[in-house]
């Protein structure tokens, strides 16, 4: 096995198994080996035990080194070029396995009528889905810790306050899951590293469900205001309200990927059969989060869209009103961006553009609009002319002792 590689991947990250210089000269050639994080297989020991035909020559599986890559267009690339992925007898896993040609390419050993590696063992692959899945887990956290930096630079003093007491909250969370990975980190026991923590997803969850709604409750802030004037008003804080509700789910998810990190090393020591299940279903509520945060993230930023359409609509007397609106659509759809991506979240935005005054001078529909609020605004002031009018007549007339009717 030294010359060769064994691929596994779940469609969300792919671990590359092998001799250690095998591996690493391959993904080095891919320009992937500075993106790879190490995966110990020693922890599906226990699932090979349970897999009694594999038993025997699992030690093979255990000494290989393996590294874990993000699947991004890069590394799917890279799949690709292997010769492709075959689907396996486990659900969602799908495998490759290439021999060394010499220093520079891989040729593809793996025959159609089936894989003929101990990794791509059933047995054996349940617990490589488990350390994919883990892997997924620890590599969007960290990346939910590097985001977490770039929005506390656009965080103000007071809304940074505001955070901090939000998650105080996680506190005890944070501490717990902290002892727990150090106990992991030191291949302490899994089920004592899970009894500290699992009583914790509750603390998380609620958190989480009161940033969420806060963003319901900026769409519908923004939703209701239909002048360029009220938009400019009620936008001046939502680019900061955003960026603090997004930190908050941020340090949520991050917990969250954290505690499910611990979550699948108990299932892997304590419940090796059902390691499958288990990846299986954290995947599916991993895509239900997601979309949850996709469906509340949409409907803001469709708020914002309207709302800088209306102030664009109206340029010719409302300028800087829409330069505003249009600047902090701009900035909260890249923030947003911004979390999506470290959440797996793929979004396309194009920079929307202020209309400038020339421009909406010239536009036929820019001067109704304009007209139709100038003809409004004349009528006011009209009519307040006429009210002040008959209020000057009734007091002439009260002081002469007329009837003022």
């Amino acid at each position: 096995m030294a010359s060769e590689i064994e691929l596994v991947s779940d469609d969300e990250g792919v671990v590359v198994a092998g001799g250690a210089d095998t591996v690493q000269r391959f993904l080095d050639q891919a320009g992937l080996l500075a993106h790879a994080t190490a995966v110990d297989l020693s922890r599906i020991r226990e699932v090979i035990r349970a897999g009694a035909s594999v038993a025997e020559t699992a030690s093979g599986v255990l000494e290989q080194s393996a590294l874990y890559i993000k699947l991004t267009p890069e590394s799917a690339k890279l799949l690709k070029d292997a010769g492709g992925l075959m689907p396996t007898k486990t659900r969602g896993i799908s495998h490759v396995m290439l021999g060394e040609t010499g220093k520079k390419s891989m040729k593809w050993l793996q025959s159609q009528d089936g894989p003929a590696s101990l990794l791509s063992n059933p047995a054996v692959l349940s617990g490589v889905g488990g350390l994919l899945s883990q892997a997924a887990q620890q590599t969007e956290a960290q990346e939910l810790r590097a985001l977490l930096l770039r929005i506390d630079e656009k965080l103000d003093d007071a809304r940074r306050e505001r955070r901090d007491r939000e998650l105080a909250k996680l506190r005890s969370v944070t501490a717990a899951l902290g002892e727990a990975q150090i106990l992991r980190r030191s291949g302490g026991d899994p089920k004592a590293a899970w009894d500290k923590v699992s009583h914790l997803a509750e603390a998380i969850n609620d958190v989480q469900e009161t940033a969420l709604g806060q963003l319901q409750r900026l769409a519908e802030k923004v939703q209701v205001k239909e002048s360029a004037s009220a938009l400019r008003r009620a936008l001046r804080d939502v680019q900061g309200e955003v960026a603090l509700q997004l930190a908050m789910l941020a340090r949520c998810f991050e917990l969250q990927d954290e505690f499910r990190v611990v979550e699948l090393d108990y299932v892997l020591e304590t419940s090796s059969s059902r390691v499958e299940g288990h990846r299986r279903g954290l995947h599916e509520a991993r895509e239900e989060r997601r979309a949850t945060v996709l469906g509340r993230t949409s409907t803001l930023m469709g708020q914002l869209d309207a709302a800088a359409d209306t102030a664009n609509g109206n340029a010719i007397l409302h300028a800087g009103a829409a330069r505003f609106v249009v600047d902090v659509l701009n900035a909260t759809g890249a923030l947003v961006a911004d979390f999506h991506a470290a959440l797996g979240i793929e979004t396309q935005r194009e920079t929307v553009t202020a209309i400038t005054w020339q421009d909406a001078l010239r536009d036929p529909r820019q001067r109704r609009t304009a007209g139709r609020e100038i003809g409004e605004k004349a009528v006011l002031v009209a009519a307040s002319a006429g009210a002040v009018a008959s209020v000057a007549v009734v007091a002439k007339k009260g002081t002469e002792g007329e009837d003022p009717e």
